[in-house]
């Protein structure tokens, strides 16, 4: 009897130990999962007007530069502002403990993970509702927008009202947030600025979770720092951007040059004229033959007899291209300014290419080519992109060295090449720009054929990169990137140079935790910013 007594007791407490090793275990798992999961679980409890979604994150890990891909813990897709807010200050509040970070997230279109935030989470820009966009026609003009708007719709709406935003990029299907969180630069900059130079009002979620309006006279610090602020002191929930009479058509011409030194000129002095043309862009042609057969298909040559004699022999041009906006009523005295404006350039005269089109097939020219390249299979592949300003006084050397040596004989893509006047810049918001009156955008918009090894590889691509970059450096030419990317908080100080100071003050301000834009690679969480 005592055996069965002793034996029952021993079997009871194996019964605890078990019991309570099992539980120790449970409790220990759900720890780690709690810390190595970046915390999912207490987002769950936030009350959201849309959701968030753990499970299909994998898209957002992805963009068009195509070579990175960090995921995230959880896709944010808000159906209102409170959601983007609420979700930001809920991260805030646990405070410098938690790794959590934020992306805002328009239509993919960042080239090196700048929308990308490992482990933490990404918003959904596109998914954000809101009240609809709003165009106002009288008085002043400006449209009303979401952050998540592209600017293609923006474009199609505007237009039924007779306006346009007056500055665009050249591709249009990004998002208002994205562009404006860098500048927003094409061929009508020159005249009208970045798009970040034609904004009137914008509503901010900062890092802490506060929703603020700002302007120029409303929170003004707030609006400067956001405008080409990388994402780094707020996300653009909402933006009031300034329109224009938009035209009926538009006057499209390519001329070529085989003289970097006259084709320069000739650019220069179109963006100082007072009476010019309403787009000036230019970009290189590196070891190409044909090209005028290929234009001919959208472009009818002045002479064409002299057209098809031309003969580019493979050697390095530069074209020009322009673009003159036509109301149906003005048509005659706008051939009369073109034929003026022409008559004084210094172009190659078998190569003058003239198109007429709609405004909005001019606007969304590139989209055709998105279309062609995704047919093939050739849009989804890495785009290792270099975009530079480059001051005036320098761009001679720069093409000398680089368009007659780094790259004389190959080039993976177009290269576009067209100056900027600096007096349309204002220089309280973000962006970095080099210190002359006049500076040159110079973008190598190249693509990479996936697994080659050859020239049309990333890896000769990333080498070529890195050759112009290290003779900018070594050539003392004062070159700013744009859609800048680094690796280490010293090359970012370098960067921003005299202005570091001003954008770690605006980060300290508006984002102390550094939980937003992690992928821009500038500040970490939870470390010093100085």
């Amino acid at each position: 009897m005592r055996y069965t007594a002793a034996s029952f007791l021993r079997q009871n407490n194996m019964l605890f130990i078990r019991s309570f090793m099992v539980l120790f275990l449970c409790c220990i798992t759900v720890k780690i999962n709690l810390c190595f999961s970046g915390i999912p679980y207490s987002l769950k409890t936030l009350t959201l007007d849309g959701h968030l979604n753990f499970d299909e994150v994998h898209n957002a890990a992805r963009d068009f530069g195509n070579r990175y891909q960090l995921l995230p813990s959880a896709v944010l897709h808000p159906n209102s502002v409170s959601d983007i807010a609420t979700t930001v200050k809920h991260i805030w509040e646990m405070g410098s403990h938690s790794e959590l970070t934020v992306a805002a997230r328009g239509h993919g279109h960042s080239l090196q993970g700048q929308a990308q935030a490992h482990q933490g989470v990404v918003i959904n820009m596109e998914s954000l509702q809101g009240p609809k966009m709003q165009v106002y026609a009288e008085n002043s003009f400006y449209v009303d927008v979401s952050g998540g708007e592209l600017w293609i719709n923006i474009l199609h709406e505007s237009v039924k009202y007779g306006l346009a935003p007056k500055s665009w990029t050249d591709y249009l299907h990004l998002t208002v947030g994205g562009t404006l969180s860098n500048a927003g630069i094409s061929g009508q900059a020159f005249q009208h600025g970045p798009q970040i130079s034609n904004v009137h009002q914008l509503e901010v979620v900062t890092g802490k979770g506060e929703i603020i309006n700002c302007s120029e006279k409303q929170n003004s610090e707030l609006f400067h720092s956001v405008l080409g602020g990388l994402g780094q002191f707020g996300i653009i929930t909402r933006a009031r951007i300034s329109l224009e009479p938009a035209p009926d058509m538009v006057k499209w011409i390519r001329v070529l040059y085989s003289d970097f030194v006259t084709f320069a000129r000739d650019q220069e002095y179109l963006i100082s004229a007072e009476k010019t043309f309403d787009y000036i862009e230019g970009f290189v042609i590196v070891n190409r033959t044909g090209l005028l057969n290929n234009w001919r298909s959208s472009f009818d040559p002045q002479d064409p007899v002299q057209a098809s004699q031309f003969k580019s022999g493979g050697q390095t041009l530069f074209c020009l291209e322009l673009a003159k906006y036509i109301n149906k009523d003005e048509k005659d005295l706008v051939n009369q300014e073109v034929e003026s404006s022409l008559s004084v350039l210094n172009y190659i005269p078998s190569t003058l290419f003239l198109s007429e089109v709609s405004y909005i097939e001019f606007l969304d020219r590139v989209h055709v080519s998105e279309v062609k390249l995704r047919s093939k299979g050739l849009w989804e592949v890495p785009h290792p992109w270099l975009n530079l300003f480059i001051p005036q006084s320098k761009i001679h050397d720069f093409a000398k060295e680089v368009f007659g040596n780094i790259l004389a004989e190959t080039s993976n893509g177009p290269i576009l090449i067209y100056p900027l006047n600096k007096s349309k810049w204002d220089n309280r918001t973000s962006v970095v720009i080099p210190e002359e009156d006049v500076f040159y955008l110079v973008a190598f918009l190249s693509s990479a054929v996936p697994s080659s090894k050859g020239t049309d590889g990333l890896e000769h691509i990333l080498t070529q990169n890195k050759r112009i970059l290290e003779y900018c450096e070594t050539a003392h030419l004062g070159v700013k990137q744009y859609l800048p990317h680094y690796t280490t908080q010293e090359q970012w100080r370098s960067h921003f140079g005299p202005q570091w100071e001003v954008f770690v003050q605006r980060k300290s301000t508006y984002d102390p935790l550094a939980i937003l834009a992690p992928g821009q690679r500038i500040f970490q969480k939870a470390m010093p910013f100085s």
